[in-house]
């Protein structure tokens, strides 16, 4: 068989050192998802089209619950919308056991849909309505404050509704963690979180069932949760001692790392992320530990979504068209961009071919169809030669993308979940022009071109 033309290119080589990994990585061709052929995936629903892993993600699930008890017993998973809300995805988690973490009346409302009760749902975030908090209150819900005006806002609400509100207050920390998340919540170091305590106490108005913190997202340093944890402890057990009052549970929000890599590290993700006995280790760590842990027993709540989802997400795609760039790389143009898959602004996404290809590598940029400069799915990484209507995947893609995309230039894709069972299921249709302006009024005197 006659062997594939490539042609001849002048690629620039820049001196130093190679990295410990070698000069040029291995890419092996992954040509389906849970073994589901991802050609028969795109032959009946088309590219770009986003798949989703049952299995994977109640496999991740399970081993994150079965880690943390190992280290503490009474443990608690509420699964983070933001992360991704699809309702298949939620109530893949809510069927395992999780509570809903929300942070806004829409996530909220989602969770009430998916018949998830006030009770068992989180309200996190800076930007409650007056409107949602009369609502979770309402419905009995966990109400974590983030600022002053919230906590009096509260208090209002509370009066006009004559009931008692579910609350947590929200502290931020130093852990060692770069930059530190102190726009969210009340202040350890300086007072201000006990400060807020003793003035929520003092309203007489809701009752202080618990404490929160979220340190921050993609955390690689697991000892950031040990000090967490145990500042949230020393916290509570100061307010036992100086008001009697015993927290219910300690909420350490989210932030495990997927194994996604960041642009700015230098080991790949699958290395550099703590996996899940790391991060339980530490947390387990600091609550054996505590004095109040130990006389109290006080639920510990986690909110933990990207390392649950992202690596169960497959972004499958094909090649528009390729050309040679002044710098002696290629350019890939797909038919998906930083509008499906915005998480490549962050992460330096895996790009696999879906077949094998022989012949020489050449350092390869893959940009989406959109028309602008910015969209750029993965920079120069050594690649063999693509054709047009080649198919690549891209990984991982669970995490944030499909709550974060665009409805920019191009439709929004189709979203598939492939189940515990290897049936493949349709969870999210392709965008139509319709979705798109169904929203817009056209006035009468524009009607006429």
């Amino acid at each position: 068989m006659k062997k594939a033309y490539m042609a001849p290119n002048i690629e620039r080589n820049s001196a130093g050192n190679m990295n410990k990994y070698g000069a040029k990585s291995v890419v092996r061709h992954q040509d389906n998802i849970e073994g589901v052929p991802i050609n028969d995936l795109v032959k009946e629903y088309g590219s770009p089209l986003i798949v989703l892993s049952e299995a994977q993600m109640r496999k991740r699930y399970r081993r994150l619950q079965d880690v943390m008890q190992m280290h503490y017993p009474k443990v608690e998973l509420a699964w983070s919308y933001k992360t991704n809300y699809l309702a298949a995805v939620c109530s893949i988690f809510h069927q395992e056991g999780a509570r809903a973490e929300v942070v806004s009346r829409m996530e909220y409302e989602m969770a009430r849909k998916l018949g998830i009760e006030g009770k068992d749902i989180i309200f996190n975030g800076p930007g409650k309505s007056a409107e949602a908090l009369r609502i979770a209150i309402e419905e009995d819900a966990l109400i974590h404050i983030d600022h002053l005006d919230e906590l009096y806002l509260i208090e209002k609400l509370a009066k006009e509704l004559d009931t008692i509100p579910q609350v947590a207050i929200r502290v931020n920390m130093d852990t060692g963690i770069s930059p530190q998340w102190s726009r969210f919540g009340f202040n350890y170091e300086n007072g201000e979180a006990y400060r807020t305590i003793q003035r929520l106490l003092s309203g007489k108005a809701m009752n202080l069932r618990g404490l929160h913190t979220h340190i921050g997202t993609f955390i690689l340093d697991a000892n950031a949760y040990y000090w967490a944890a145990k500042a949230l402890l020393e916290l509570a057990s100061r307010i036992q001692q100086d008001h009697g009052i015993v927290m219910e549970y300690i909420d350490l929000g989210g932030g495990f790392a997927s194994q996604n890599t960041l642009h700015s590290q230098y080991t790949p993700g699958e290395f550099a992320s703590p996996s899940f006995d790391q991060y339980a280790e530490a947390i387990g760590n600091a609550f054996n530990e505590s004095q109040f842990v130990r006389e109290n027993l006080p639920t510990l709540v986690l909110e933990t979504g990207r390392a649950l989802v992202d690596e169960a997400g497959y972004l499958i795609s094909s090649v528009l068209g390729k050309k040679n760039l002044p710098t002696g790389e290629r350019a890939v143009i797909l038919d998906a961009g930083v509008n499906t898959a915005i998480t490549a602004w962050w992460y330096k996404l895996k790009v696999n071919p879906t077949r094998s290809f022989p012949g020489a590598y050449q350092n390869t940029i893959f940009y989406g169809p959109l028309c602008m400069n910015i969209d750029i799915i993965r920079p120069a990484v050594p690649f063999p030669d693509l054709h047009f209507g080649d198919k690549v995947l891209i990984t991982p893609a669970g995490a944030y993308n499909n709550t974060q995309w665009m409805q920019f230039i191009e439709y929004r894709p189709r979203i598939l979940l492939i189940c515990e069972t290897g049936q493949v299921e349709l969870i999210r249709e392709k965008e139509t022009l319709q979705d798109v302006n169904a929203r817009e009024r056209i006035p009468e005197h524009l009607r006429t071109l």
